[in-house]
């Protein structure tokens, strides 16, 4: 039979939406790490909450930290055109960060500050519920495995192996693409974080074969398990 987990029903759209201003009241009381003590606002995600993308960054950044907003400093009009290599716009997606507090000098971020960020961030995915979960860089995706006990490098630049390679673990799928901030650092990556994020129109609709499929009954049924569904 299918997993229980699985057969959860899904939030409808005014529920992730009530749920999600919930959590960004959580957020702008948080006092769980040092970071507290250095920021201006605490960010969670934003975009659309019905999406079947969820990006995951690793912290707001100095613009970000000032305004509340996702995106809007160097690495936003990267992003935008990572994304239109893909035929998507911000308001078909919903993006959110590991760390949701912006890190000092934008340093590396502490285990614990990550840890204490971690609740508000599977709570997003909770409510999201998304098709594909796409970290972005190094942490993101380090972390986004370590949740899923999916297995993983244990060296930093072996992860870049794992970018544009699509995952399968329980009940769901993730997608690791590299952060748009490196394209700042080294314009030589453009062409091929273009080519990966062109993937993003594909996991971003239903698949178009389901309705004709000859394994749907199986499924419905339960008699397939989910897993092959999604493969």
């Amino acid at each position: 039979m299918l997993d229980k987990e699985y057969q959860k029903p899904r939030l409808n759209l005014k529920e992730k939406l009530l749920a999600l201003s919930a959590l960004q009241d959580q957020l702008r009381n948080c006092q769980q790490c040092r970071l507290a003590l250095t920021r201006n606002k605490a960010l969670a995600g934003e975009g659309n909450a019905d999406s079947r993308l969820l990006l995951i960054a690793l912290a707001p950044g100095e613009k970000e930290d000032q305004e509340g907003r996702m995106f809007i400093g160097p690495s936003g009009p990267i992003l935008d055109e990572l994304l239109q290599a893909a035929a998507l716009t911000r308001d078909k997606i919903y993006m959110t960060n590991l760390v949701k507090c912006r890190l000092p000098k934008n340093r590396r971020p502490k285990q614990d500050e990550i840890d204490a960020c971690r609740p508000f961030l599977d709570q997003e995915i909770g409510i999201i519920a998304p098709a594909v979960l796409v970290p972005l860089g190094y942490y993101a995706t380090r972390a986004i495995l370590q949740t899923y006990q999916a297995p993983h490098p244990a060296a930093r630049a072996e992860f870049r192996e794992l970018y544009g390679q699509l995952r399968l673990v329980p009940h769901q799928k993730i997608y690791p693409l590299p952060h748009p901030s490196a394209l700042l650092y080294n314009r030589e990556f453009k062409p091929a974080s273009l080519k990966m994020s062109e993937k993003l129109a594909v996991f971003a609709r239903p698949c178009k074969w389901f309705p004709l499929c000859p394994m749907r009954r199986f499924y419905e049924q339960g008699k397939l398990n989910p897993f092959w569904v999604e493969y």
